[in-house]
C-alpha cells in the first residue's frame, strides 16, 4: 500500500495543474485533492487508471471462476486435460 504523500489543495490543482501532470508522468504516484479541508479527489495518470481497472476485470473472473466451483460447476483439472489432448488429436 503506497503512502499518502501528495496531499493537495484544490486551489493548488487549479494554479498548477500542469506541474501535477508532470510529476503524474514523472514518479506515478496519485494527488490527493481535499476541498475544505475534506478529502475530495484523487489525480492518477491513465497508465495507472487502466492497470487498476484490469485488475478489477481479472479479479472479478477469478471471483467468478470461485463462484461455479463452490457451486459444483466446471470440470477437473485431470478432466480438463484430457479433453485438451483429445481435441489436439483430432486435429490431427
Amino acid at each position: 500500500m503506497q503512502s499518502i504523500a501528495n496531499i493537495k489543495s484544490i486551489s493548488y490543482l487549479k494554479s498548477h495543474a500542469a506541474q501535477i501532470s508532470e510529476d503524474l508522468a514523472q514518479n506515478g504516484n496519485p494527488f490527493f485533492i481535499t476541498q475544505n479541508g475534506e478529502a475530495s479527489m484523487v489525480i492518477e495518470s491513465v497508465a495507472q487508471f487502466q492497470e487498476k481497472e484490469a485488475l478489477i476485470a481479472a479479479l472479478k473472473i477469478i471471483a467468478l471462476g470461485e463462484k461455479d466451483r463452490l457451486q459444483g460447476k466446471g470440470i477437473s483439472a485431470a478432466d480438463s486435460r484430457a479433453q485438451l489432448l483429445a481435441a489436439r488429436q483430432s486435429r490431427k
